[in-house]
């Protein structure tokens, strides 16, 4: 079990690296074309596409880093007032839907996708192809259901053990890799 949160925390820092790289390269796209348009009057074609795409690729790779530094916003002032176990069991409940429903964008994603490729659909401006970039944005959602999956365990754990847990949301394994 180790080896697999092991396996899943390098992709989520592989994932938010390269979103950091499509973070950056969409900045310097942006001044790059400002500065093309106002000195040389030849702005960079496709600059709107491909700025969208980089930007819907850093945010999607970046999630699942996201969820395994717990660096998602949580409003949790009632719930801390409860029990350690019922605690566990909105956890459950809670990471469950998202689960559910993050597993569920990536599928579609993946079929949508698909059906671009055999479209051949591609960007209005610069012809890109949008299936990849598709596919990528499924990739980082996919990555993020399997750090919830892990997340999930350790409430399951919660709520079905006798013993407590250090953390709920947590694997241990990533808390030594955030450290």
């Amino acid at each position: 079990m180790q080896l697999i949160v092991s396996l899943v925390t390098r992709l989520s820092r592989m994932l938010d690296k390269i979103a950091g790289l499509c973070i950056a390269s969409a900045m310097v796209l942006v001044v790059a074309n400002v500065i093309l348009r106002a000195v040389f009057h030849r702005p960079i074609l496709g600059t709107y596409e491909l700025v969208g795409f980089l930007t819907a690729l850093g945010i999607a790779l970046a999630l699942a880093q996201c969820a395994v530094e717990n660096g998602h916003i949580a409003v949790t002032f009632i719930v801390d007032r409860f029990p350690v176990k019922l605690q566990a069991v909105i956890d459950l409940v809670t990471g469950g839907a998202a689960l559910v429903f993050w597993v569920v964008c990536a599928w579609h994603l993946g079929k949508e996708a698909s059906n671009m490729t055999v479209s051949g659909v591609v960007s209005s401006t610069a012809q890109i192809p949008v299936s990849p970039v598709i596919y990528l944005v499924g990739l980082g959602m996919a990555a993020l259901s399997l750090v919830l999956l892990f997340q999930l365990e350790g409430s399951w754990k919660q709520v079905f053990s006798a013993l407590p847990l250090v953390s709920l949301q947590r694997h241990p394994e990533w808390e030594k890799a955030t450290k």
